[in-house]
């Protein structure tokens, strides 16, 4: 595992070998994760609950992923236990065959690994092995074959195992979702504690507004949100070179602009390659609008340090509440993640007893739902897949496929709205 992450994450691929993209600080522990699940359900003994195949562990090597059978296998263990399959079993299959291709495989340029088979009782045989370990680039290209072929049979028939916009239906069904979803920022104004009172949940009343403002302005992924670094008003901002060297993004008072300015280097992205982004940084003037400067500048004078206390400031715009045994006050993916929904649960969701909440039906969710809220509100106005992909940093195609939600009764009052001229103008 070590060998591999080292051959998909450094900078450059080991003296001899050749590779084909690499994975980022968010993908690799990603990756790792899913290998854990692929060999634990191998190891898992037949009468447990997660009815595995109870294979010795010693038996275990990323060499077994050469033999089609054991992928099937694994295959159809993941359909017995969720019932059908899913875009999941698509992307471990892509990893199978990219591991096995021709030239830049990281398992098709390593035949000593074939070393390491050992039989496995039901599975592979030692005439399995003798095979492979006799012709590795044959036994490669059957792998690469057998997972093309598999991913073209699940993509028919996958089913999506959870909708990632059903906690946001209300506002992606109303007509203007923004608008809609702007009201949680006007609940968290209208319930902001009293600073004199409580400080601390005035700190967290105007976290919780800036985090969703400055999604809604900028349409970010959480990993550019949460890595956000602040540099006050009258200091020197961080160079370019040195924020493409961190991969970080930067909050900044702009004099040129005379507003708050975000610049964050195009390899900090997700899609760092992109045709969005053609090498240059993403640079966006926050507006001055709806009390937005006012709450920075509160956040940054006051209610920032009293959330950080006696913890390490991490330089970055947002924090998280320190706590009594907290050295760091950084955001990581999952702390964010759950500030985020935190804010949610307390200020969106209509509660029908208390009356309080801004939107009624809504489901708790994580900060990515805001690129969707983005996407679809500029696909409803101006049913462009082009302008709705300049909101999100990404491209057209990529809006079409995965991010806006042009729901059946949009599209037909699109078509409807351009065939009534015809008869408007008889």
């Amino acid at each position: 595992m070590a060998e591999f992450l080292r051959f998909k994450t450094s900078t450059f691929a080991a003296f001899g070998m050749q590779r084909n993209g690499v994975w980022g600080t968010e993908t690799a522990p990603q990756k790792v994760e899913h290998f854990g699940l692929w060999f634990g359900a191998f190891v898992a003994p037949p009468e447990s609950e997660v009815q595995g195949l109870g294979v010795d562990p010693k038996l275990l090597t990323f060499a077994m992923m050469i033999f089609p059978q054991v992928w099937d296998w694994y295959l159809h263990w993941r359909e017995r236990r969720r019932g059908f399959y899913t875009k999941w079993e698509i992307d471990l299959l892509s990893i199978a065959a990219a591991i096995c291709r021709e030239e830049t495989g990281w398992l098709r340029q390593s035949p000593r690994m074939g070393s390491s088979l050992r039989p496995i009782e039901g599975l592979v045989t030692e005439a399995d092995i003798n095979a492979v370990q006799s012709d590795w680039p044959a036994a490669c290209d059957r792998m690469y074959k057998h997972a093309r072929r598999r991913i073209k049979e699940i993509d028919r028939v996958a089913r999506i195992h959870r909708d990632p916009f059903e906690p946001i239906l209300p506002v992606l069904e109303a007509p203007s979702p923004v608008g809609e979803y702007r009201k949680i920022t006007e609940e968290i104004l209208q319930r902001m504690p009293d600073e004199r009172n409580n400080a601390r949940a005035a700190a967290e009343a105007v976290r919780a507004f800036l985090m969703l403002r400055i999604g809604l302005h900028t349409g970010l992924r959480q990993k550019n949100l949460r890595e956000l670094m602040l540099c006050r008003s009258g200091t020197l901002p961080t160079s370019e070179r040195k924020l493409e060297d961190l991969k970080r993004g930067e909050l900044r008072w702009s004099s040129r602009d005379q507003g708050w300015e975000i610049l964050i280097p195009s390899v900090a992205f997700k899609n760092a390659n992109s045709s969005f982004f053609g090498s240059k940084p993403f640079r966006l003037i926050l507006p001055d609008l709806g009390r937005l400067y006012e709450l920075i500048e509160a956040w940054i004078e006051r209610h920032r340090a009293r959330l950080i206390g006696e913890a390490a400031d991490p330089g970055t715009f947002f924090v998280k509440t320190a706590k009594m045994t907290s050295t760091n006050a950084a955001y990581c993916q999952n702390t964010f993640y759950e500030g985020w929904r935190t804010a949610i649960q307390h200020y969106e969701i209509y509660n029908p007893w208390t009356k309080r909440g801004a939107i009624e039906g809504l489901l708790p969710h994580g900060p990515h739902n805001v690129r969707d809220v983005l996407a679809t509100h500029i696909l409803k106005r101006t049913e462009s897949y082009e302008q709705a992909s300049y909101a999100i940093q990404d491209t057209p195609d990529m809006v079409a496929q995965h991010y806006g939600r042009f729901l059946p009764q949009d599209k037909s009052e699109i078509a409807a709205r351009i065939l009534n001229q015809v008869w408007e103008a008889a």
